[in-house]
This record gives C-alpha cells, sequence and structure tokens, in this order.
C-alpha cells in the first residue's frame, strides 16, 4: 500500500499513517500474530487518503470481533474512556463508581478550603480508615499524557489541604492519601515525581499490575460507551443518568425505555452489555 497516506485525528489535525502504531494497538491485547497481520491487510486494503483514526479504529475492532469477542472487547475500552467526554465531568464520576467498587463512599466535584485557599476537589472518598482526596485528570486524545506539572500541581494542593480536617461519613480528620487518576497514560518524569513524594497513581497503564485497565477488566466496570448498539446520543443520554458502566446498565435496564430505547433494541443492549462483562472474565 502507499504508506504516505495521511490519516485525519479526532482533533481535525492530520499525519502519516503508522503501520506500527496499529499493529501495536492489537498487540497490546494479546491478539496472536496471523490474527494482526490479516486485520492490518485489511484495514490497509480498505484506506483511502484522510481516512479517520475513528474510522480505522471502528474496522480494525469489527476485523478483530470476527477473531475474538474477547480481545474486542479489551481493545474497545481504552476508546470507551475517551468516549464518555469530551469534558471530564463524566470521567470524575466513572472514577467514583471504582471507588465505590472498593467499598468508599464518595462524592463529586467538592469545594473544600486549605491553609491559603480553596480547592475544587474532583473526587472524595471514604470509609471508616481512609479519607481520599482524588484529582481526576481526563484527556479526550490518546497521545496526551499527564505530565510532571500536573504531579506538581497534585503535590502542592495536597500540601495546602493536609493541615485541615475535614468531615465526611461523620469522622472529623485530616486527608489520608492523595490521588492522581488518568484515563490514559503518565509521563516518565510523572511517575518519577509522584513515587519520589508518595503521591498514588493511577493511569490507563500504570502501575504495571493493578492499573486501569486491570482494575476494569477484573471488576466488570466496563464503560457503558463499549456497547456498539447504542448510538453516540443514547450513550451520552445514559451518562447523564450516572449509568456509567455495563453493570449499572444491567441492574437498571428500565432506564433505555426513558432515554427512548425500544422494542427488541432494550433487550440487545442488555444482552450485549452482559457479555461484554462475560468475555472479560
Amino acid at each position: 500500500m502507499n504508506h504516505l497516506l495521511t490519516i485525519t485525528k479526532s482533533d481535525g489535525t492530520k499525519q502519516l499513517f503508522e503501520e506500527e502504531k496499529l499493529v501495536s494497538s492489537l498487540t497490546r491485547v494479546g491478539a496472536p500474530q496471523e490474527t494482526i497481520e490479516e486485520i492490518v491487510d485489511e484495514v490497509e486494503r480498505n484506506m483511502n487518503d484522510g481516512m479517520t483514526t475513528d474510522q480505522i479504529y471502528h474496522q480494525a475492532f469489527a476485523l478483530l470481533r470476527k477473531h475474538s469477542h474477547h480481545l474486542a472487547v479489551k481493545y474497545s475500552i481504552r476508546r470507551a474512556l475517551i468516549e464518555l467526554g469530551p469534558d471530564g465531568f463524566p470521567f470524575e464520576k466513572f472514577v467514583a463508581k471504582v471507588f465505590n467498587f472498593w467499598g468508599y463512599e464518595t462524592k463529586t466535584d467538592q469545594t473544600l478550603l486549605g491553609k491559603c485557599i480553596s480547592h475544587e476537589v474532583d473526587v472524595v472518598a471514604w470509609n471508616k480508615e481512609k479519607l481520599v482526596f482524588v484529582e481526576a485528570k481526563f484527556h479526550n486524545e490518546f497521545g496526551l499524557k499527564s505530565d510532571s506539572k500536573v504531579a506538581l500541581y497534585i503535590e502542592a494542593r495536597r500540601e495546602d489541604l493536609s493541615g485541615t480536617d475535614f468531615d465526611y461519613g461523620g469522622i472529623k480528620r485530616k486527608i489520608s492519601e492523595f490521588w492522581l487518576v488518568t484515563n490514559t497514560k503518565f509521563t516518565d518524569q510523572a511517575i518519577t515525581y509522584g513515587e519520589c513524594n508518595g503521591l498514588k497513581m493511577l493511569g490507563w497503564n500504570y502501575p504495571n499490575v493493578g492499573n486501569l485497565h486491570d482494575i476494569i477488566e477484573k471488576n466488570a466496570l466496563h464503560p457503558i460507551t463499549c456497547i456498539t448498539a447504542l448510538s453516540h446520543q443514547q450513550k451520552k443520554d445514559l451518562v447523564g443518568r450516572n449509568v456509567l458502566t455495563c453493570s449499572d446498565l444491567i441492574h437498571s435496564p428500565q432506564v433505555l425505555e426513558a432515554i427512548g430505547v425500544k422494542g427488541d433494541l432494550v433487550q440487545k443492549v442488555v444482552d450485549e452489555a452482559k457479555v461484554i462483562i462475560q468475555v472479560a472474565k
């Protein structure tokens, strides 16, 4: 094929198509080499100049699903997190869901007074033992990473808030932990700084074990945006009703009719949500 073809990113910018990136994304989810070669060949045969990254993804996803529904689900999770956007509020709620799963009560979008100034804290999570503040850093592009400036900013906020007692769960106490959570990746410098200062950090592939990808798969916390039977607007409507995961939908399927999903499509959507969770186990 012509390797000088350009592709269009979600922000409208253009760049040369790099086969290695497609190969890498398929390799990361565990696709066999033979399957990868077949998918790459098919995608490249169908490419034209200016094709969007979204179109390329959907082609690769459809081809991968023919080989393995399990691998296709794994392939879709990272993009599904980005599709919770375009702003970061749904991701904050998603992060709160993760802490709920761990046994914490949570509140989002809290304004709290530190020693010097007030701070907007994305997620406050608490149980009997801990009070945790979370900065949920959402990026709507795969290539964007949370860098050391973000980690430095979080450390400064933690310092200003650390001397104050806060009342959550009927217990007055100081912060136990401050977390930085992102839907993409951290730069090496951010990781080095965070580890040096004891900042809890959770990203798509950090730490090596127990990262955001692992947590989603192992605990069936797949975003509602993984479901292919729903339109973009329907997914947005569900997120607006705080239905953020496939598990949420399975437990409250009646919400589908409330957003205008009718007839056989209701069962189709619920069945797909169940399959997504089951194939991940």
